[in-house]
């Protein structure tokens, strides 16, 4: 006759659940540093995200700016001058849509702001948990 209980462990039930609460305890605390972490880097692209589209709009009002100079100048000169004015507003324009381009990815890179990978994280430990606890 062959010992069934040859794979159990010898340990008391109060340990094994002891062991289980611990290694619950620092997964929990694992998966909330992942959480900060993910947070933090949202934060900052947010951050850069916000920055960027505030000079995109800093940048076309000097563009509108510069625009109404040449209408001003092509319109009472009739000269290079408003040529000028006008490869300066295209400049400016150019600019603020590159920076607005820029602004527009860094905000969509941090939204939602959740921590996702943290979530996916504790998903998959609480599915774990389950399976293993139904067996």
């Amino acid at each position: 006759m062959s010992d069934i209980r040859r794979d159990v462990p010898d340990e008391p039930v109060g340990e094994l659940v002891g062991r289980a609460s611990q290694q619950i305890s620092q997964l929990v605390r694992e998966e909330l540093l992942l959480a900060r972490a993910e947070m933090t880097e949202k934060g900052k692209r947010l951050g850069i995200g916000g920055g960027l589209f505030s000079a995109a709009g800093l940048t076309a009002l000097f563009g509108f700016q510069a625009l109404v100079a040449t209408a001003v100048i092509a319109l009472a000169l009739v000269l290079p001058w408003w040529a000028a004015a006008l490869i300066v507003t295209v400049v400016l324009f150019l600019t603020a849509a590159v920076l607005g381009a820029a602004g527009r990815r860094n905000v969509r890179a941090a939204t939602p702001p959740k921590p996702e990978e943290a979530l996916r994280g504790v998903q998959r430990d609480v599915h774990e948990i389950k399976e293993r606890a139904h067996r």
